[in-house]
């Protein structure tokens, strides 16, 4: 079984599926409406009753994820979380009370994850389709064919503040509204120009927003499922007349929703005018389910990171001889170290691979480059943790340690940066060798074992080892290198 979680803007919601078949069938659902957006104070920071009631809501998701069998779970946070200047204080609290790690996402991989999530609901192969997500913090504009992104673009514009800023007192009138509409069309009129019509033949909306407008419009007696500017003006029109968000009724919302409809439906009527949407279909699918997929593609060994690695690679004109040798030295390395944990393979490997990007920029200093290229790169799949995670070893494979900081108290990250630094060692040293001829261990020393004569046919070796060892004893660290028979 897998899991899904979803730290959103306005509410944290779970799903719990199963694969089966062609499509993954959800088994639980649970969702609070913690509206943490509301939670952030003038100057950017959660609040701490708004952290407070984030820590409890995971807490209950626990004990319903731990009543299920569940293979896999992968917890995403969005906007607001993204965006908190102390979101550092909330997290470790958090992930102790969910029980698992928190991935705090991009907004072009939550836009991502919400298109794998509809193009496997729609299921229909080769279709040119365009998916809006109006979220609480964020909005997403997704371009698409079939299973293949063609542009994503995340935009901050939610429901949250939306609402807040132009209905503060709760008052709907039409100036507010037409300001609100106004100031959310400026903020994708420039994108506008690849979303157009002429480049897809139907337009989904994902988010729970847009299935709320829909459902008021067909209960409301204001048009069918199927969401336009006649049907959405009509609802505007709707929300004038009651005048007020506490006495405006819509029918199968609940009341503390009513709010974030509001500042929805501006959002919403913006995105229809600038991107010229006749007809917009409301989708149950979106985000949640995406994170499923993605998490079945990753136990059929169809990851997304794979790709991301290689087209980054690609873009910046890697070697890719020379990030292979890497590649395969590193993975061998590691393995003799012998980590407590698996948890920094796959990123090593994929840091080897990506260990030569910032060549583009600079010969001397192309591991500083390729580390701030790797950690702001919008790479597919990757959460913010893990680019941080491979732009540290990329910094790390070459110079002194000290610029690593803290990281190295971690045994199996510091593991890790010694196998990448030697493997980049001897593929600069033109190196071939037998893994027989080296032996390789790291407890409170490093002890590093090599065949003399395999020694005396590579004379530069010796060289960058003295280097090697200098650097390692500056961070009190001792490196006994032997050479046997």
């Amino acid at each position: 079984m897998l899991a899904a979680v979803d730290l959103g803007s306005n509410s944290f919601r779970l799903h719990i599926g199963r694969h089966e078949g062609d499509a993954i069938k959800v088994v639980k659902s649970a969702r609070d409406p913690i509206r943490l957006a509301a939670g952030l104070d003038s100057r950017g920071n959660l609040t701490p009753e708004a952290m407070e009631s984030a820590i409890s809501c995971l807490a209950r998701f626990r004990e319903i994820l731990n009543a299920y069998p569940i293979d896999s779970v992968r917890v995403v946070a969005t906007n607001t979380i993204r965006i908190a200047k102390n979101a550092a204080e909330l997290l470790p609290h958090a992930e102790e009370a969910i029980g698992c790690p928190i991935e705090v996402i991009s907004g072009e991989e939550e836009g991502r994850l919400i298109y794998m999530g509809v193009s496997n609901a729609v299921a229909i192969p080769g279709e040119r389709r365009l998916v809006l997500d109006i979220g609480g913090g964020s909005t997403e504009v997704i371009l698409g064919r079939g299973h293949e992104i063609v542009k994503v673009e995340s935009f901050s514009i939610g429901t949250v503040k939306h609402s807040s800023s132009f209905f503060p007192d709760g008052r709907l009138t039409e100036a507010a509204f037409e300001a609100a509409i106004l100031s959310a069309r400026s903020m994708f009129e420039d994108a506008a120009p690849p979303y157009q019509p002429q480049h897809w033949r139907k337009a989904y909306g994902s988010s729970g927003t847009m299935r709320a407008i829909s459902d008021a419009i067909v209960k409301g007696g204001l048009g069918d499922s199927k969401l336009t500017l006649k049907s959405l003006n009509a609802l505007k029109q709707y929300c004038v007349q009651a005048g007020q968000i506490n006495q405006l009724e819509l029918s199968g919302i609940k009341p503390e929703r009513v709010a974030m409809v509001v500042g929805g439906l501006a959002i919403l009527i913006a995105l229809l005018m600038e991107f010229n949407i006749e007809e917009l279909l409301p989708i149950e699918a979106g985000l949640r389910m995406g994170v499923m997929w993605d998490l079945y593609l990753r136990s059929t060994k169809r990851d997304r990171r794979e790709v991301a690695v290689q087209n980054l690679a690609a873009l910046f004109h890697t070697d890719m001889s020379r990030a292979n040798r890497v590649n395969d030295m590193v993975k061998s390395l590691y393995q003799q170290l012998k980590p407590a944990s698996d948890i920094y393979v796959r990123l090593l490997q994929w840091s080897a691979t990506l260990h030569e990007v910032g060549m583009v920029v600079s010969h001397t200093g192309y591991h500083k480059h390729g580390a701030y290229m790797v950690e702001n790169a919008d790479m597919a799949g990757f959460t913010t943790r893990e680019q941080r995670i491979m732009s540290k070893l990329i910094l790390s494979q070459k110079g002194n340690l000290r610029k690593i900081g803290d990281g190295l108290f971690d045994s199996d990250f510091a593991k890790a940066v010694l196998a990448l630094r030697l493997s980049v060692m001897l593929m600069h040293s033109r190196a071939e060798l037998d893994f027989q001829d080296i032996r390789l261990k790291m407890k409170k020393s490093i002890e590093l074992e090599m065949r003399r004569d395999w020694v005396s046919v590579h004379p530069t070796v010796s060289y960058w080892l003295q280097k090697e060892i200098e650097f390692w004893s500056e961070i009190g660290v001792e490196f006994l290198v032997r050479a046997n028979v």
